[in-house]
């Protein structure tokens, strides 16, 4: 129970890394705020939480703005009265060609994966700051290394590792830490009907096959509780990579 009586919001918490994320923190005694676009997904998650469930609400918001990032941090603090721990997990991936990347796709992901990541953590810092708390944002190992047919999300990464890094040093000595987790492949409904662009090389693909092979979103979601947890109390700006050995090789 090294999470009871904390006030946790979990982004992208309807499915996936993020509803494991919560699970996770609910099982620990944690009251979890989870943030999602997806409405119908959140009723769902829910259901799936079973007797978890009293421990966790919903706050139902696209965070691809500023303004609504702000919008939905007052909410959830002024229901959990204070705030332990912000997990932005939200983010989404799509396999496109570089060439054919247009600017709309391009500034969704990006207004997701990055403004998301940016603008929670930045209205949630107050509130941080007062209760000595943490920050744990999850990048990718498409943040350290290069994944085919996935320019956007590389950037928006490796975006997310170096903000991590930054937020790390300048709240040093305020008493708020700053990781990122940098999962490798993990088996999510979203990951499982990926689709792979019309003449891709499938010889690229090689790269992103980690030694130990796929994770579920559980074994992310413990590196999260981790990275959040008083055992990694000297731990700040570290993109800590669960990948099942992808960036070793």
């Amino acid at each position: 129970m090294r999470f009871q009586d904390k006030r946790v919001i979990v982004t992208g918490a309807a499915s996936g890394i993020g509803l494991e994320t919560a699970r996770a923190f609910a099982e620990e005694g944690a009251r979890v705020i989870g943030v999602d676009l997806n409405e119908g997904g959140a009723r769902s998650a829910l259901d799936t939480l079973g007797d978890l469930a009293g421990a966790v609400d919903f706050e139902i918001a696209d965070i691809s703005t500023a303004q609504a990032c702000h919008e939905v941090v007052e909410a959830a603090v002024a229901r959990l009265g204070s705030l332990d721990v912000l997990c932005n997990v939200a983010g989404f991936a799509a396999l496109t060609h570089f060439e054919e990347v247009t600017e709309e796709a391009f500034q969704r992901m990006v207004g997701v994966n990055l403004g998301g990541v940016f603008f929670m953590t930045q209205a949630a810092m107050p509130a941080l700051l007062k209760s000595g708390g943490n920050v744990v944002s999850v990048a990718s190992v498409a943040g350290l290394t290069g994944n085919p047919y996935n320019s956007t999300y590389c950037a928006t990464k490796g975006a997310v590792v170096n903000l991590t890094r930054s937020l790390a040093v300048e709240f040093s000595k305020r008493g708020v830490r700053v990781n990122c987790i940098c999962p490798g492949s993990v088996l999510t409904e979203a990951t499982k009907t990926t689709e792979i662009p019309d003449g891709a090389d499938p010889d690229l693909f090689s790269v992103m096959m980690p030694p130990l092979g796929n994770c579920e979103p559980r074994v992310i979601a413990e590196g999260i509780l981790y990275l959040a947890s008083e055992a990694a109390s000297y731990v700040t700006g570290t993109a800590l990579a669960v990948d099942g050995g992808r960036t070793a090789v």
